[in-house]
């Protein structure tokens, strides 16, 4: 990929940023490793509250629900109105309602979600494709065996993704410590 391709930024501003949160799903987080997806549960669900205070637009993805189940509840209580979209395809961009959703004017996508190395991979390769900067959430994605998470982490930030974390993406967001929804953030990190 050509450097001028790449868009000019690697911080991310709450103005020009849409959160996707890929398939995290009941049945989908009892086939990964307990501790580790107890901690991306807890790192999506601060981004979507962060997300919520800060104004910034959220899509919610789920792979085939019927047989995956829903959006796991420490996250879902926080759509608010942004019901999960189911899909098949891997890549959530793929999936014309995710597309219908994708704001023209925000030029940078958060990924959070499962798998790494499969439906967040594909959706942030997706995405580039369309010229949209591209954060993956590396405290916020996993893979059932972590050498895959390892490796597509690796290919995302080869790829032009800035692999970033949750702390470091909610503080770009707010910006500043005057900031009205500064105690609030804070409050979610601890």
């Amino acid at each position: 990929m050509s450097n001028d391709h790449k868009a000019t930024t690697q911080f991310t501003h709450a103005s020009s940023s849409q959160l996707v949160i890929i398939d995290v799903q009941a049945k989908l987080c009892g086939e990964m490793q307990t501790i580790e997806m107890q901690a991306v549960i807890q790192n999506c669900s601060r981004l979507v509250q962060a997300a919520n205070l800060l104004q910034v637009p959220v899509i919610a993805t789920e792979q085939y629900p019927q047989a995956l189940g829903e959006t796991s509840p420490e996250i879902a209580e926080y759509l608010l109105a942004n019901k999960p979209i189911a899909k098949t395809a891997f890549s959530a961009y793929a999936e014309p309602k995710v597309k219908a959703k994708l704001q023209r004017d925000k030029s940078h996508i958060v990924l959070v979600g499962l798998e790494a190395h499969i439906c967040v991979l594909q959706t942030a390769l997706a995405l580039i494709a369309q010229g949209k900067q591209v954060f993956v959430v590396a405290d916020a994605v996993i893979s059932r065996q972590p050498v895959n998470k390892a490796n597509a982490l690796a290919r995302l930030a080869s790829a032009g993704c800035i692999v970033t974390n949750t702390e470091s993406v909610v503080f770009e967001w707010l910006g500043n410590a005057n900031h009205e929804a500064f105690k609030a953030i804070s409050k979610l990190i601890k």
